[in-house]
């Protein structure tokens, strides 16, 4: 436990923050969904939210109790995918601010 608080952390440094906040930037994944189209029109659903990395993809699914790492994200889709009764599709989602930005223009207009 620390009694005091750092003074020598870069966080306190404000050019040290900032400079980590953009090589987070720089090296976070880009988000992306996957859709389920259920095929005769009877609507769709998103079954999973991935990160995809430089060298793979973590997916998760919005049920819960499934986790898979791959490759590349479009393999989700073959998980995805039930005898020919569904139609996975491969959501890329915008940056974080932009999506934030996006809602917020939603609610006033709405």
């Amino acid at each position: 436990m620390h009694d005091r608080p750092d003074t020598d952390s870069p966080w306190h440094d404000t050019r040290a923050a900032q400079s980590l906040a953009a090589l987070a930037a720089e090296g976070a994944p880009r988000l992306f969904a996957v859709a389920v189209e259920y095929e005769g029109g009877e609507g769709a659903c998103i079954a999973a939210y991935g990160l995809a990395f430089a060298d793979r993809a973590e997916i998760v699914s919005t049920e819960g109790g499934f986790t898979a790492t791959l490759c590349e994200p479009e393999n989700a889709l073959r998980l995805f995918t039930e005898q020919g009764e569904t139609i996975p599709h491969l959501l890329w989602l915008p940056p974080t601010q932009q999506r934030h930005s996006t809602t917020a223009a939603a609610k006033t207009t709405a």
